[in-house]
C-alpha cells in the first residue's frame, strides 16, 4: 500500500481551467485507452502495459517501453554511469545551493541587474536601481534562452550571443520597499525587468565566460516598440487602443528558427490587466483567457492607464503572441507573429520536415491544448522572396483518440465549425481567440501543457504536463495530478508536417511512497516543465514544484526537495537526477555551445516565498534564499548557471 496520496491544491492560477467546453480532457482518453489490466504497479510500468495494449494500432508502441523499471528500484541500481547517461547521479537537496555532479564545475553568470555591456549601470543590493537602469541591465526571473554562435569552428563554442527571457517580476523584491504601494515609477521598472536580455559572451582562456562590449546587446522589454505580422494587423479593431503598440510581456520558454532568429514567447500576460470599475465585467473571450478585475496582483492598473481592463480592453488583445527577434539587428523591432495564434505559450519548439517549418506549443493552463503551426512551402523559399516563413502556414490544435492514434485539427476560417454563419468573422478572428476556435474544433484538454522537444534522432515529440486536476480519469493520467507527467507521439511517417500521429506516455512523474503507480527509484521528481534534447538524444527535463508545495508533506513532495534538472534516455526510459538548486527556485532554460562542451541552465526565482521557508520582506529579502552572492546585505537574484565537465568533456556523455 502507498502512503495518502496527496491533495492538488489550488496554488497556482494556472491549475485554474477556464475551458468550460465539453471537449474530452485528456484523461478521459487515457482511461479509455488503458484498461486495469494494463496499470501495471510503478508509472514507467504502467505506460510499459499501456504500450502492449497498443501494439497492434500504434507504432510508438514498437518501441522499447517507456521506462521499463530502469528508472527504479534504490539509490545504487538507479544512478550507475550508461552510454548516455555517462555521469553518477545527485541526490535530492533542500540546500539553498545549486549541486551538479562529481567531475562537473559551475560559474554563475549575467544574475538580474549585472549591465549588458561592461560599464553599465552597477547593481545595487538594496533594489534600489531606478526604470533606467533596470532598462540596461540582465532583467529578472530568467526562463527561455538560446546561444548563438558567433563565427565557425572552434571559434563558434568560444563565442556567441546568449539571448535570454525574462518572464515575469517579484514585487516584493523588485522594490526596496516591496509592493504596498504601486507608483509610476514601479510600473517602469517592472517593465524594464520583463522581456528579452541579448549579451554577448565568450570563453578565456581558462575556461570561465564572461560578459564582453558587444553592438549587438541590447533589452527588449515592455515599453519596446514593437510591429505585428500575418493576418492580424495593428489596423484590426481589436487591436485598436491610444497607446503605441510596444513591449512584450511574461515571456517564458523560448524557441530558434532555421533561419537564425529567436522567438519569445507570451505566456501569463492576463496577470498584468486589472480595474478598479465595479461596473466591469470580462467578455467570454477575455473570461476565456482568465482576464479578470483583479489581474495576477500586480495591480499595475493603479499607476499606469494602459493596464486598467475597463478603460483599454484592446490593450490586452496585444499580448499572447510568439515574438520574433533577430539577434544579429539591434535596431530591428520585434514582431509578433500572429499566425501562431494567441494564446498563454509556454514555447515554440521549431523542427524542419520537407523543407516546411514545423513550430510547436503548449496553453499552459489546466485543461488547454496542444498546437502547431505547419508552414506553407520551403521556408528558404520565403526568406528569398523577403517573407517572414511564420506569416504563411497553418495553426493545428490536437486532438488524441482512445486507440492511441491522434490529429491536428486546422483552426482555418471556413472550416468545420469556424464559419461565419458560426460567427466566425475572418482567420483573423480566428487567432485573437484561438482558445475558443480549438474549443468549437474539438480539442483534446491537457493537464497543463508546457515545453515540447524534438528528438533529433527519430523526430519523436515530447510534451511536459506539469500537473493538473485530471478531469475524470481512474487510471493515468491520475485525478488529481499534482506530479504530472510527459507524453509523447510519433508523427505519421515520421513527417511533422503530418496531420496525424501515435501517441504513448513516456512516464509519470512523482514520489512512489504517495503513488505506488510511480518507479522511479531515487531519481523521483514532479512537476516536470522544462524540456530539450541535446545532439546525442539525451532528453533533459526541469522542474517547477510551486513555492507553496515545494519540500511540503501535505502536498507529497517533501521527499523531492528543491527543484532540479534531470536527464532521461529515451529508448529505455531511464531517468537520473543531473542538478539541483537553490531554495524558492525553479530550474528553467537550457542551452549548449555546438561542441556541446558547454551547457547553460537558468536559476528562476530563488528566495520567493515558500511554504516550507517562510516569506521575503523589504526587512529581510534573504529570508529563503541568499543566492547566488549570499551577501549579508543583499537579496535573492536569478543567474544563468554555466556547467561544465573538469575534463572538458561532452556535458552528460560517458
Amino acid at each position: 500500500m502507498s502512503a495518502q496520496r496527496p491533495v492538488f491544491p489550488e496554488f497556482d492560477p494556472d491549475d485554474v481551467s477556464s475551458n468550460s467546453s465539453a471537449n474530452r480532457t485528456f484523461g478521459e482518453v487515457v482511461e479509455t485507452r488503458m484498461s486495469r489490466r494494463a496499470a501495471l504497479k510503478g508509472g514507467t510500468a504502467a505506460a510499459a502495459g499501456f504500450l502492449v495494449a497498443a501494439s497492434a494500432a500504434s507504432p510508438a508502441a514498437a518501441r522499447t517501453p517507456a521506462g521499463g523499471g530502469a528508472g527504479g528500484g534504490g539509490w545504487e541500481s538507479g544512478h550507475r554511469p550508461t552510454r548516455l547517461l555517462g555521469f553518477t547521479g545527485v541526490p535530492t537537496s533542500t540546500d539553498d545551493d545549486f549541486k551538479v555532479p562529481d567531475g562537473y564545475q559551475i560559474q554563475v553568470l549575467i544574475p538580474w541587474g549585472t549591465p549588458i555591456r561592461p560599464g553599465g549601470p552597477r547593481w545595487r543590493e538594496d533594489g534600489s536601481n531606478s526604470a533606467d537602469e533596470q532598462a540596461e541591465q540582465i532583467g529578472m526571473n530568467h526562463d527561455g534562452m538560446h546561444f548563438f554562435p558567433l563565427g565557425a569552428g572552434r571559434e563558434s563554442s568560444r563565442r556567441g550571443l546568449l539571448v535570454l527571457n525574462h518572464e515575469y517580476v517579484d514585487q516584493s523584491l523588485l522594490f526596496p520597499d516591496g509592493a504596498d504601494e504601486i507608483t509610476a515609477e514601479k510600473v517602469a521598472k517592472a517593465l524594464a525587468a520583463h522581456g528579452v536580455s541579448i549579451v554577448e559572451i565568450e570563453k578565456r582562456r581558462n575556461g570561465e565566460w564572461r560578459v564582453v562590449d558587444s553592438r549587438r546587446a541590447r533589452r527588449v522589454t515592455g515599453t519596446t516598440p514593437v510591429e505585428f505580422s500575418g493576418p492580424v494587423q495593428l489596423g484590426h479593431p481589436s487591436l485598436a487602443s491610444e497607446n503605441d503598440p510596444m513591449g512584450t510581456l511574461n515571456n517564458c520558454s523560448s524557441g530558434a528558427t532555421p533561419w537564425g532568429t529567436y522567438l519569445t514567447c507570451e505566456e501569463n500576460w492576463n496577470n498584468y490587466f486589472g480595474t478598479e470599475d465595479e461596473s466591469w465585467e470580462p467578455t467570454p473571450s477575455q473570461a476565456r483567457y482568465g482576464v479578470s478585475a483583479t489581474g495576477g496582483g500586480y495591480r499595475w492598473h493603479e499607476a499606469e492607464p494602459r493596464f486598467d481592463i475597463a478603460a483599454n480592453p484592446n490593450e490586452a488583445n496585444r499580448f499572447g503572441w510568439i515574438v520574433e527577434i533577430d539577434p544579429e539587428k539591434p535596431r530591428s523591432a520585434p514582431v509578433k507573429r500572429t499566425a501562431l495564434g494567441r494564446f498563454k505559450h509556454e514555447g515554440c519548439t521549431v523542427t524542419e520536415s520537407r523543407g516546411r517549418v514545423v513550430a510547436y506549443s503548449g496553453d499552459d493552463q489546466d485543461g488547454d491544448y496542444i498546437y502547431k503551426f505547419v508552414g506553407e512551402g520551403s521556408w528558404r523559399v520565403h526568406r528569398a522572396l523577403g517573407r517572414s516563413p511564420l506569416d504563411h502556414g497553418t495553426l493545428y490544435v490536437a486532438r488524441f483518440e482512445d486507440d492511441g492514434s491522434g490529429s491536428w485539427l486546422p483552426l482555418t476560417h471556413g472550416t468545420g465549425a469556424l464559419t461565419t454563419a458560426n460567427g466566425w468573422a475572418d482567420q483573423a478572428d480566428v487567432l485573437l481567440r484561438t482558445r475558443e476556435a480549438a474549443d468549437a474544433v474539438g480539442a483534446t484538454k491537457m493537464d497543463r501543457p508546457e515545453w515540447i522537444a524534438v528528438n533529433p534522432k527519430n523526430q519523436d515529440v515530447y510534451c511536459t504536463l506539469t500537473n493538473g486536476s485530471g478531469w475524470d480519469n481512474a487510471v493515468n493520467p491520475r485525478k488529481p495530478n499534482p506530479y504530472g507527467h510527459i507524453v509523447r507521439w510519433t508523427e505519421t511517417g515520421r513527417d511533422n508536417t503530418a496531420l496525424t500521429f501515435e501517441w504513448d506516455i513516456f512516464l509519470l512523474a512523482g514520489d512512489q511512497e504517495y503513488d505506488d503507480r510511480v518507479d522511479l527509484g531515487a531519481n523521483i521528481f514532479g512537476s516536470p516543465d522544462g524540456l530539450g534534447f541535446d545532439r546525442e538524444g539525451r532528453l533533459w527535463i526541469q522542474t517547477d514544484v510551486s513555492n507553496s508545495v515545494q519540500n511540503s508533506p501535505s502536498a507529497g513532495y517533501d521527499n523531492i526537495g528543491n527543484n532540479q534538472m534531470l536527464a532521461g534516455d529515451p529508448r529505455t526510459g531511464e531517468v537520473r537526477r543531473f542538478l539541483t538548486g537553490p531554495r524558492g527556485a525553479e530550474i528553467s532554460g537550457i542551452t549548449f555551445t555546438p561542441d556541446h562542451k558547454t551547457m547553460f541552465v537558468n536559476v528562476q526565482h530563488p528566495g520567493e516565498s515558500t511554504g516550507a521557508w517562510g516569506t521575503p520582506t523589504p526587512e529581510n529579502p534573504r529570508a529563503v534564499s541568499n543566492w547566488p552572492d549570499f551577501d549579508p546585505t543583499g537579496r535573492p537574484r536569478s543567474a544563468t548557471v554555466v556547467i561544465r565537465r573538469t575534463d572538458g568533456g561532452v556535458i552528460g556523455a560517458a
